[in-house]
């Protein structure tokens, strides 16, 4: 097949978010297809440029960071980005671009995060793949703009797994989901060696956006998880460190309650570095959104499928997915503080077969072949 994937690195050219599109791309093609990585800056100014942390329309810093992750991995003909406020195309031409698209199979759109443009919008496959669970339905359902979007793909795919199932609280926008996960290309992650030393840590925004009402009920951010949870460090000898990003986090109320924290733009400036920093953790503490939650979504963490591929074990708060993924060894799901201490507990009495028990849920539940395989084999 010959696949487009519709992402956001130029825009968001950052260590940690890179990967999540990097592997639908590499996954493909070790699955034997021709692929293609599209961006377009749309007409906002929308160009994220870590250097001078300011967003614009000058997409230079973006253009350099994907040239370089792309050139590392043997990519280098295989995207393009399209900027619409000077009307001009880097990495591939537009006419090679729409060469691929007039002959392509499928479009992955990952995110919803690009234009609707003539020359993919013709290609017989169009899949939309929602990553963010329970507020991606909400904004089909409230915002009018969202859902014509979404009326011209053909197939639809979120990472909230119980969507439609009983017990999933999951707004209904009438699009047909099907369930997938984040695919990981096993052979670019290191397994690590064991760090019991080491600090717990994460990569995480406290606000990514507004939290959304519908139907009397708040969909919050990682901001409403987390207050259970901010005591966490004294109630443990455990350390914990946050790669924290979002002006509204409350620096002061998490230092004073022992948490570490380290600069977010350091930890996530190439995929080099994203990296180093989960193989250096003892592993990873995390919230997940309120929203993914309260409505038992079964969402699961692309970051977090990255510590467990890294030899790291994991212990992420329970939205469910724990109905889908194997927990109680390496990776380990929480509804409570005390749920918490009681599975660092059990990690550290053998703590370095929890670390092979990390990678191996890893190959077994997140495992690119497998992944990617399903997505195409639920296509009708």
């Amino acid at each position: 097949m010959r696949i487009v994937v519709l992402g956001y690195i130029v825009r968001g050219p950052l260590g940690g978010l890179c990967w999540h599109y990097l592997q639908y791309m590499i996954g493909f093609r070790q699955l034997g297809h021709e692929v293609l990585f599209l961006e377009d800056s749309d007409d906002y100014p929308g160009c994220y440029d870590p250097s001078i942390n300011e967003t614009g329309t000058d997409p230079s810093y973006g253009i350099e960071f994907i040239r370089n992750l792309f050139n590392k991995y043997d990519l280098q003909n295989n995207w393009a980005y399209y900027d619409q406020h000077c009307d001009q195309w880097f990495g591939l031409s537009k006419t090679r671009v729409a060469e691929f698209c007039k002959t392509a199979d499928m479009v992955l759109n990952i995110s919803n995060v690009n234009p609707l443009r003539e020359w993919w919008m013709q290609i017989p496959t169009r899949i939309l793949l929602d990553t963010d669970p329970a507020f991606t339905q909400i904004r089909h359902i409230e915002e009018e703009r969202y859902r014509k979007i979404a009326e011209h793909h053909t197939h639809f795919f979120s990472f909230g797994e119980n969507i439609g199932k009983p017990g999933c609280s999951i707004p209904d926008d009438g699009f047909k989901w099907k369930a997938t996960r984040q695919p990981i290309t096993l052979d670019l992650w290191e397994v690590a060696d064991p760090n019991p030393s080491g600090y717990w840590t994460t990569v995480m925004q406290w606000d990514s956006y507004k939290p959304r009402q519908f139907n009397g009920t708040s969909f919050g951010m990682k901001s409403g998880s987390f207050s259970e949870y901010i005591d966490l460090p004294k109630k443990t000898e455990e350390k914990f460190q946050l790669a924290l990003g979002a002006a509204t986090a409350p620096i002061d109320k998490l230092k004073n309650a022992g948490w570490q924290l380290t600069d977010p733009l350091a930890v996530t400036l190439n995929s080099e570095t994203f990296q180093r920093y989960l193989r250096e953790s003892k592993g990873e503490f995390s919230v997940a959104k309120q929203g993914y939650v309260i409505s038992n979504s079964g969402w699961f963490s692309e970051r977090s499928a990255g510590y467990l591929a890294s030899g790291k074990p994991v212990l992420l708060q329970e939205t469910g997915f724990s109905d889908h993924i194997e927990t109680g060894r390496g990776l380990f799901s929480f509804q409570s503080i005390e749920e918490v201490i009681e599975s660092m507990a059990k990690i550290n009495l053998d703590y370095s077969k929890h670390c092979a028990d990390a990678r191996e849920i890893a190959e077994t539940f997140f495992n690119s072949d497998k992944v990617l395989a399903a997505l195409l084999n639920e296509l009708d």
